[in-house]
């Protein structure tokens, strides 16, 4: 009977090896890890998931790529990822647009809170107030008291809706007491050129976008909506610096997987991305975007969502924004 438990045990060990080491070759060296940014390439959301992907291939050993799949506000892309087989080696890199599409599509393809899987949440990015520079102004109180004194005048263009350019032009309005008239673009670079030439006032967007811009004086920087100074542009105040002690901003960035992907294929993923972004901020990588590092567990990511659609949805509606 000993020795018959003793195979018994023996057995069962052998059965438990294959399962183990399955789990622990995740991911596999000869497969592909492919990182699905909805947008263009040469934006902010590409030039983050392109540092990423790097880190992660150095770190894996595997090959880690990234795919630019745009169009229809970022659903392109996210539908993508979403109908791709749940195995962990397709993944979405977008940024907080991602999670409101139920909030500004009429017909959205895919509900981003039950139809993928939080992976990690890795990047906040402060965002850059630019007026034309033909306008006098040179501080918010007087960009504030100008729009608000003749309001038919103070045009501010929306890069997308429901990305956080959109969400902190409505916040600015509310707060500040504006009546803005907005304008939609089909993205940030004809945005900018229409502020740059004094066809619309104001833009907020993403820093590293609007930034050499700025520099270069084709727009003039007022603030940034960030709670403290970007070291891209210390001599820019913030918001609340400006006057609006309670406005504080970011957009962000995260990576998702197809909703039926194993846990412990996400636990993997989840641990991989955030040892690549402590290595990207340790680098400075990150700083030269503007990005600020954020490591968090899958969990808390989706309640970060959660709470980020909420605040959305209701700025959307107090503003009486009808879905396009």
């Amino acid at each position: 009977m000993k020795l018959l438990r003793l195979f018994a045990c023996i057995a069962t060990a052998v059965a438990v090896v294959p399962a183990s080491a399955q789990s622990a070759a995740f991911p596999e060296k000869d497969k592909t890890i492919r990182l699905v940014v909805p947008f263009a390439a040469g934006g902010g959301v590409d030039g983050a998931a392109r540092l990423l992907s790097e880190q992660l291939r150095k770190q894996l050993g595997t090959n880690v790529i990234v795919e630019n799949k745009a169009g229809a506000s970022g659903t392109v892309g996210g539908k993508s990822v979403q109908i791709a087989p749940a195995d962990g080696y397709t993944l979405l890199f977008s940024a907080a647009t991602h999670v409101l599409a139920r909030q500004v599509l009429s017909s959205p393809p895919y509900d981003p809170q039950t139809d993928f899987a939080p992976v990690a949440r890795v990047g906040e990015a402060p965002l850059l107030l630019v007026i034309s520079p033909q306008l006098p102004q040179q501080k918010l109180s007087d960009v504030l008291g100008a729009a608000r004194a003749n309001p038919d005048k103070w045009m501010a263009a929306i890069p997308a809706a429901g990305a956080p350019s959109h969400l902190a032009t409505l916040l600015l309005a509310k707060q500040g007491g504006l009546k803005l008239s907005y304008v939609p673009y089909k993205g940030t670079q004809p945005a900018l050129v229409d502020v740059g030439g004094g066809h619309v006032s104001m833009l907020f967007d993403s820093m590293i976008a609007a930034l050499p811009l700025a520099k270069g004086g084709k727009v003039k920087p007022i603030a940034i909506s960030s709670k403290k100074r970007s070291a891209l542009a210390p001599d820019i105040p913030t918001m609340q610096e400006s006057g609006m002690a309670d406005f504080s901003y970011s957009s962000w960035y995260g990576v998702w997987a197809p909703k039926d992907t194993p846990a412990d294929r996400i636990a993997a993923l989840n641990a991989a991305i955030n040892t690549a972004v402590n290595e990207l901020g340790k680098s400075g990588a990150f700083a030269n975007l503007g990005v600020e590092p954020v490591t968090e567990t899958p969990e808390q990511f989706k309640r970060f969502i959660a709470q980020d659609v909420a605040e959305g949805a209701e700025l959307l509606k107090s503003a009486g924004f009808k879905a396009e």
